[in-house]
């Protein structure tokens, strides 16, 4: 069992414009039409925890991109789009108790998506491994995947690999 941080930062370390924006991801030359190892690490998850902020995001795209179980992280959402309720599902509740109601469902890997909700975990000390590609940018201001926390965790670095000289991935798990 094990919970994944699988997320792209710009260089000064933001995940996103302040207004949640994300175009600059899409701007980035693929001439090879790469996912840059994203299919390998879906088949390595059973399911996705995120928040209902990513989740709102996720709707606008042309079409829902993940074909494991999504979980949205909210309080205030009730139920997720009609055509998505085979997909997808609401969950709240302290994040200890999610992952136990989880991993008795038979989820035991799970890919955590969204800045607070990373920070959630983080802040829970509940995150086993982070992979996060560097994109060759300098936002200036943003939403940042880390915050202030209150305790360090430690983690190794197991691998790194660079894509079309300009992206670079560093995988890194729990000490």
């Amino acid at each position: 069992m094990a919970n994944f941080v699988y997320i792209a930062t710009s260089l000064d370390g933001h995940i996103a414009t302040l207004d949640g924006g994300i175009e600059w991801l899409t701007e980035i030359p693929n001439p090879a039409n790469s996912d840059y190892g994203f299919a390998e690490f879906m088949n390595s998850i059973d399911a996705l925890v995120m928040g209902r902020k990513t989740y709102e995001t996720v709707l606008t795209f042309d079409q829902w991109p993940y074909t494991k179980r999504v979980f949205v992280l909210s309080n205030t959402l009730k139920t997720v789009a009609p055509t998505l309720r085979d997909k997808a599902e609401i969950i709240n509740g302290e994040l200890k108790n999610i992952l136990t109601t989880l991993h008795e469902r038979g989820f035991k890997n799970l890919y955590i998506d969204g800045g607070k909700t990373i920070q959630g975990f983080l802040k829970e000390n509940l995150i086993d491994e982070l992979i996060v590609t560097k994109i060759p940018i300098i936002l200036g201001d943003g939403i940042p995947l880390f915050q202030r926390q209150n305790n360090s965790i430690m983690f190794r670095h197991y691998s790194t690999t660079i894509y079309n000289d300009s992206l670079v991935k560093s995988h890194y798990k729990r000490a």
